[in-house]
């Protein structure tokens, strides 16, 4: 299938947050929803003119299904301990002052990637487990008025272009992985103190739920997201069902008992935990990523999740190769589908800067033009 066949765009009779939300409902579409997944880093890489564009501007001009988010309007209350930040342009300092001590994480700016990578995690020995444990005990969640003032006025000046989101946080298990101790130390306490650290998850998840819990209750946002990043290439399946499953079982049913939206982020390999993930009540499944960087089709997906949104289907990779490959991927992996009802097309990850625009829009009216299977 070339390009050209994708001349004749479908006719439009939904806006983006129509379609969006039908997707995720599994309900009918008018056409496939698509949303390149960019961010100022791509925009930063491109040749004028589209390097001077905001992110808005590049959605316009490909004319996606934007996925927007609003600020959280959350604010975190501490009485005998503290977390601060202190820092510049290219380097971040935070300190936990708990009871039984300090604790320190330092993170990096990458001008590439506009992102904040931690170069030293907090917690590098089991005595700095308790002063993590100390601030997460400590910590009481209240509304933010300004914040959510902010968030609603969002949301009415996104109007119908795109979905509105918020994240409620991450899982005690993936923020300790990523952010509180880092891949290896954190399997290592794991093994030798496995005592203190689910101690310390659970005082985390004592806060994740009642951030859900406020969500639930004020957020203008259309979707609620945990920011997961979940991927058996970090944690392992015995793991995730051992100190993930219940965290993110809870808070899912929280969101569907109060009539909202949840969609887990999880962007890494998930085939061996599709069958857990299929009895979670969540939306959607977003960043989900096909191989050779993540290891599920959306065939797979399809088949042990048949009552979830995917929100994904092709990889960074294949985004590096002309807009005609990765249209026959796509076709392919649409093809075999025995419907299109819960899907939408999307990166699965960030856009990588070396896709063009030019190629991401031609790829983007072709999804738009192919026929959807109901």
């Amino acid at each position: 299938m070339t390009t050209a066949a994708a001349s004749a765009t479908r006719p439009s009779t939904m806006t983006p947050k129509e379609r969006w939300l039908a997707a995720l409902a599994l309900e009918p579409v008018d056409r496939l929803p698509f949303w390149p997944k960019l961010t100022k880093a791509y925009s930063r890489a491109q040749e004028p003119p589209f390097r001077e564009m905001r992110v808005t501007e590049l959605h316009d001009w490909m004319e996606s299904d934007d996925h927007v988010g609003v600020s959280q309007g959350l604010k975190e209350i501490r009485t005998d301990t503290a977390i601060e930040k202190t820092g510049n342009a290219e380097e971040i300092r935070t300190v936990y002052r708990g009871r039984h001590g300090t604790a320190e994480m330092i993170e990096h700016f990458d001008l590439a990637s506009q992102s904040w990578h931690p170069v030293r995690h907090p917690v590098q020995s089991v005595d700095d487990i308790q002063v993590i444990k100390d601030c997460y005990e400590d910590c009481r969640l209240e509304i933010d008025e300004e914040e959510l003032s902010k968030g609603r006025a969002q949301s009415e000046r996104v109007g119908q272009r795109a979905l509105t989101k918020v994240s409620a946080g991450k899982s005690a298990l993936m923020m300790w992985v990523e952010y509180l101790a880092g891949i290896e130390n954190a399997h290592i306490l794991l093994i030798e103190h496995e005592d203190e650290v689910v101690g310390l998850f659970e005082a985390m998840h004592r806060v994740l739920v009642r951030a859900t819990e406020l969500l639930c209750e004020c957020t203008p946002a259309d979707v609620m997201y945990l920011t997961e990043n979940t991927s058996t290439t970090l944690t392992s399946p015995g793991q995730y069902r051992r100190y993930c499953y219940d965290h993110i079982l809870e808070c899912a049913k929280l969101a569907e008992q109060a009539g909202r939206s949840m969609i887990l982020h999880m962007c890494g390999h998930l085939k061996a935990l599709l069958p857990d993930l299929a009895t979670i009540p969540v939306a959607g499944f977003e960043a989900f990523t096909s191989p050779p960087l993540g290891n599920t089709t959306l065939l797979d997906g399809r088949t042990a999740c048949p009552n979830t949104c995917l929100v994904g289907g092709t990889n960074a990779v294949l985004w590096t190769r002309p807009a005609d490959a990765i249209i026959a991927e796509i076709e392919r992996d649409l093809d075999v589908l025995p419907h299109h009802r819960g899907l939408v097309v999307t990166s699965a990850g960030v856009m990588p800067p070396l896709a063009a625009p030019e190629t991401i829009k031609a790829v983007g009216d072709w999804v738009k033009a192919h026929p959807v299977k109901l």
